[in-house]
C-alpha cells in the first residue's frame, strides 16, 4: 500500500468544516493506505503561542482525530514535534530550496499581510519544513485541499533538486490525493465565506465538541435567505446560505445536492433546518462523547502519542540518517 502522510494543527478544536473537508477522509482511506497522521505543533508555533494552551490544544486534537475514527493500531497518531527527524530534514531542505520558490507561495504572502517585515522566518520557510514531514518517511501520497496544492508541487521541487544535486533518486514524488465533495463548508453567518476556527463569532460554525442544544441553536440561528428550497440545483448557484446548507447535508449523508433537494425541494427553511439538525446530531454527538472520554485520562492518551512518535521515528530516522550521509555529514550520533 503506498504511505500517506497528512498533518493539522493544534489550533484549537476542530470544526464541522475540518471534519467534512480533512478529517473524514482521512478515516476513509485508512483501508487501503499506509497513514501516519501528525499533529503538527511545530508548524504552529510558526505564530506566537501561549506554551500552556498549545499543550493542551496538541492533546485535544490528538483527541479529536481518535474520536472520529483515526485508527492508531493500523496506523499511526503523533505529534510532530516528538520525531526529531522533522526539524534535522527541515534543516537540509532549507539549504535546498531557493528563496525565489519561497517567495512564490502564496499562502506567505496571505498571512504575512502588509506586516510581513515583522512574522517570523519560520513562517517563512514553513513549506521547507512541510517538505521535510512528508519526504521523512517517503510518502508517496497527501490529502490535501486547494490551499495546500502549491506546498505540495514545493515538495516535489525541493525533492528533484536534492536528487539533481546529489546524483540520487532517493526522494520520492508525492501524489495529492484530492479531497472530495464536502470539502469546502462556509460560514453558517456568511456562506460567502470558509466556515473558520478564527472567526471571532462562535455562531459562524459547528465545533466538534458543541452539544446537542448548541448545534439546535447555531443551526436555527443560520444565517438564510427569505424563499423556500429550490428543486433544481442550479437555483442555489445565486443563494450561498441555501447552497451551504444544503451542502452539509449532502455531505453528511454522503449524497449530492441534486439528492437532497428531491427529498427536501420546496419546503421553507424550518423544516429543513430541523432535518439538518437531527442529522448533524447524530453524526456529531459520538464524537463529542468520545473525545470527552479520551480527554478524562491524559495519561493513556499521551502514552499513546509516545508510542506513536516512536513508530514514526522506526520509519523516519534511517531516511533522514541517509540524506544526511548523502550530504556529507560525517554522522557521529549513535543513535
Amino acid at each position: 500500500m503506498q504511505r500517506v502522510f497528512s498533518g493539522i494543527q493544534p489550533s484549537g478544536i476542530p470544526t464541522l468544516g475540518n471534519y467534512l473537508g480533512a478529517i473524514r477522509n482521512w478515516v476513509k482511506i485508512q483501508d487501503n493506505h499506509d497513514c501516519l497522521w501528525c499533529v503538527v505543533d511545530l508548524h504552529a508555533i510558526t505564530v506566537w503561542q501561549d506554551p500552556a494552551v498549545l499543550r493542551q490544544q496538541s492533546l485535544e486534537m490528538a483527541a479529536v482525530l481518535l474520536a472520529c475514527g483515526v485508527d492508531p493500531a493500523k496506523h499511526i497518531l503523533f505529534l510532530q514535534s516528538a520525531v526529531r527527524a522533522h526539524a534535522q530534514l527541515a534543516w537540509i531542505f532549507n539549504c535546498v530550496a531557493r528563496l525565489g520558490w519561497l517567495n512564490r507561495m502564496t499562502q506567505f504572502k496571505d498571512k504575512a499581510g502588509k506586516d510581513r517585515e515583522n512574522v517570523s522566518s519560520g513562517l517563512y520557510v514553513y513549506p521547507n519544513l512541510m517538505a521535510a514531514d512528508i519526504h521523512a518517511y517517503h510518502a508517496t501520497r497527501v490529502p490535501v485541499g486547494d490551499d495546500q496544492r502549491q506546498h505540495l508541487e514545493l515538495a516535489n521541487d525541493i525533492a528533484q533538486k536534492f536528487n539533481h544535486d546529489y546524483g540520487v533518486d532517493f526522494f520520492p514524488n508525492i501524489e495529492p490525493v484530492i479531497l472530495g465533495a464536502g470539502a469546502r463548508v462556509m460560514s453558517l453567518r456568511d456562506g460567502t465565506k470558509k466556515m473558520s476556527k478564527s472567526d471571532p463569532s462562535d455562531q459562524s460554525r459547528i465545533n466538534l465538541n458543541d452539544n446537542a442544544d448548541t448545534i439546535a441553536l447555531k443551526i436555527r440561528r443560520a444565517k438564510t435567505d427569505p424563499l423556500p428550497l429550490p428543486f433544481d440545483v442550479q437555483e442555489l448557484a445565486e443563494r450561498p446560505e441555501a447552497r451551504n446548507l444544503v451542502g452539509i447535508y449532502a455531505a453528511l449523508t454522503d449524497s449530492d445536492h441534486a439528492s437532497v433537494l428531491k427529498e427536501h425541494g420546496g419546503q421553507g427553511f424550518g423544516p429543513f433546518k430541523n432535518a439538518l439538525t437531527m442529522l448533524l446530531i447524530e453524526k456529531l454527538a459520538p464524537i463529542a462523547s468520545e473525545t470527552q472520554r479520551l480527554l478524562s485520562d491524559q495519561e493513556a492518551l499521551i502514552n499513546l502519542l509516545r508510542v506513536g512518535a516512536e513508530r514514526a521515528a522506526v520509519i523516519a530516522d534511517p531516511i533522514v540518517k541517509e540524506a544526511e550521509r548523502l550530504v556529507g555529514f560525517v554522522g557521529l550520533r549513535g543513535d
